[in-house]
């Protein structure tokens, strides 16, 4: 967790993918060629267990990520949906089929978040307000 940024939840966007991360192996890369394509605003990158955070946003409500890819996982994309209770929706979550990739937990003052496998293979994360 970072004490350098924070996030106020924006109430009303229960089931909307309002964050996508991207697990990149040059991820400076990738946040380079997204500015020359995109017009994406980027933030300062902070410091994540897998080194630089490249965060970014596409409009008032919704953004993203970019980070390095961890140890023996492959390049690609893992929307987030923005939920009102991170904790109460994993749960739903694994009731109803789905494995837990990462459990809740909280990623910076007022976000927590948890990952999950949905039946097929399809991994969503799920982000919701710090208690």
């Amino acid at each position: 967790m970072t004490d350098q940024l924070s996030h106020e939840y924006t109430p009303g966007l229960h089931g909307h993918i309002t964050h996508t991360e991207f697990a990149s192996t040059e991820p400076q890369a990738t946040r380079d060629w997204c500015v020359a394509v995109f017009p994406w605003k980027f933030q300062a990158p902070f410091q994540s267990p897998q080194g630089d955070y490249h965060l970014f946003a596409y409009s008032e409500q919704g953004g993203g990520g970019i980070r390095q890819t961890a140890d023996g996982e492959s390049p690609g994309s893992i929307p987030t949906v923005h939920v009102d209770d991170a904790d109460a929706t994993h749960r739903a979550a694994l009731a109803a089929g789905a494995e837990s990739v990462m459990e809740p937990h909280d990623v910076m003052p007022g976000v927590r978040v948890a990952v999950v496998r949905a039946p097929g293979g399809v991994v969503l994360g799920l982000s919701g307000p710090t208690a």
